[in-house]
């Protein structure tokens, strides 16, 4: 009995012992639990925070603004005009207006007598009520040949050279045209251009018919006028690209857009490299190209083009930045955002003949960045990456060139402003077969966004007028 009383020290000695064992195994297994639970936290933590990023960038729309615009219809400059009266047609002159009496004799109002003070001429301008189309008829004479008994037929400019047989009787150039200019310049889905046309003009057309004129004319006379404007684009003195996914038949494809003072030029390619930039913007380019900092355009061959980097997306990427410092940490892109700032406010200040004391004004903003973006080590990562990247495009002149020219813009929104359209054709599921349908739809495009740019009365009388071009006086079946 003494001798098991002396044994139960060591066991619970040697209890404890394997007790302690088991607690410090719970422990560590406790703190591998916590550790991954704290990691998987911190990821949601940044997919969130990524998350929200890009709702603002995607739906800028959602983003309250600390500085809204008042609402309602900006003052006008000038004094305030009415609508006009719309003008007589010399096609179709206005009916003489119609007689509205008075039926009234007495005051509704207090019952009192009412006489006789001026006529107000007022007018509603409205589509016609269910359109007719023209039918025009043509009696084509044939001759034949005596001698090699080939014929030959009568020229009209309305009547193609093949219109014969069992393609006698077509849809006329205007109305392939509106349908040209519906789809490929306001963005409506070619699958209800028929239904629009119908509607409207009453006209009956099938979407496979106007499909295979297009692909026709982009490589015939519209494809003609295209390749001059792509001609055209090298020798402007300003072109801003830009460029967004635009997929060829589910393959990754590339929508860039060339904008000049003069025209707009599309073109669709699967690869997105300076060689597909340098298709219209050569190497040897004397005017100044605006960008963005993608790196097509930051390659060697560009190097010997002056570029404007776009201050606004410049900007965004310092905003990402300074909201997710604090601190010191703030201070470097807050100070850069607000000198960017203010050589944009100069920049339209000059714009309006309003900015005293131009050159000065320019000349203190310059050494302010440029002191600001001096080669050096900042304790910050993402402030020195902003400084490395910014401040080379500021030493190659690519931050302040609009500054210096009054031709430069310091945004790139005349790019982003052309592929709006293409972005909401985007998102309705308007992509090109192949690339013959890519082809013809920046073909199309350009022809139709060029004509826009210059302000014609009507973009379709204008397609015609191209489809109408070099034309053969006669033409054999």
């Amino acid at each position: 009995m003494e001798h098991g009383e002396r044994k139960r020290p060591c066991d619970r000695i040697r209890d404890l012992k394997r007790e302690v064992k088991d607690l410090r195994e719970q422990l560590r297994q406790r703190q591998e639990d916590l550790e991954r639970a704290q990691e998987e936290i911190e990821k949601l933590r940044r997919e969130l925070l990524a998350a929200k990023k890009a709702g603002q960038r995607g739906c800028k729309h959602r983003r309250r603004k600390q500085n809204p615009k008042p609402s309602g219809r900006k003052p006008g400059q000038g004094p305030f005009r009415n609508r006009p009266a719309p003008a007589n047609s010399s096609t179709a002159p206005h009916p003489p207006p119609e007689k509205v009496a008075v039926t009234v004799r007495q005051c509704p109002g207090c019952g009192g007598e009412i006489e006789f003070e001026k006529v107000e001429e007022v007018s509603n301008t409205d589509i016609p009520p269910q359109p007719e189309p023209e039918v025009r008829r043509y009696e084509v004479e044939v001759y034949r040949c005596k001698v090699c008994g080939r014929p030959v037929r009568g020229h009209h400019p309305d009547v193609a050279p093949d219109q014969y047989g069992a393609t006698a009787h077509r849809v006329g150039p205007r109305t392939k045209a509106a349908a040209h200019t519906l789809h490929y310049g306001l963005g409506v889905p070619m699958r209800k251009v028929p239904v629009v046309l119908r509607e409207l003009k009453g006209v009956c057309i099938t979407q496979s018919a106007l499909t295979q004129d297009a692909l026709r004319r982009a490589e015939a006379e519209v494809g003609t006028h295209y390749q001059k404007l792509r001609a055209e684009v090298p020798q402007q003195p300003t072109v801003n690209t830009d460029d967004t996914g635009f997929p060829i038949h589910g393959d990754a494809a590339w929508m860039m857009a060339f904008d000049t003072p003069i025209s707009t030029v599309y073109q669709i390619r699967r690869q997105h490299r300076n060689e597909e930039v340098r298709e219209l913007i050569p190497s040897d380019y004397p005017g100044v190209m605006g960008t963005d900092r993608g790196p097509s355009y930051e390659a060697e061959e560009l190097l010997g083009v002056a570029q404007q980097k776009c201050l606004a997306h410049i900007q965004r990427n310092i905003t990402e930045v300074v909201e997710s410092k604090h601190g010191r940490a703030v201070e470097f892109g807050s100070t850069l955002k607000e000198l960017l700032r203010e050589s944009m406010v100069l920049w339209k200040a000059n714009q309006r003949g309003e900015a005293a004391d131009y050159d000065r004004k320019v000349e203190t903003l310059e050494n302010q960045i440029t002191d600001h973006l001096r080669p050096r080590m900042l304790k910050d990562e993402d402030n020195q990456r902003l400084l490395d990247g910014i401040g080379l495009q500021h030493d190659r002149g690519n931050l302040l060139r609009f500054l210096h020219d009054t031709q430069v813009e310091p945004t790139n929104n005349r790019a982003e402003r052309a592929l709006r359209f293409v972005v909401i054709a985007r998102a309705s599921g308007q992509y090109p077969k192949n690339d013959r349908g890519a082809e013809t739809y920046t073909a199309f495009a350009s022809v139709i966004r060029t004509a826009m740019k210059k302000g014609v009365t009507s973009v379709a009388e204008y397609l015609v007028g191209i489809f109408h071009k070099d034309q053969p006086q006669n033409a054999s079946p």
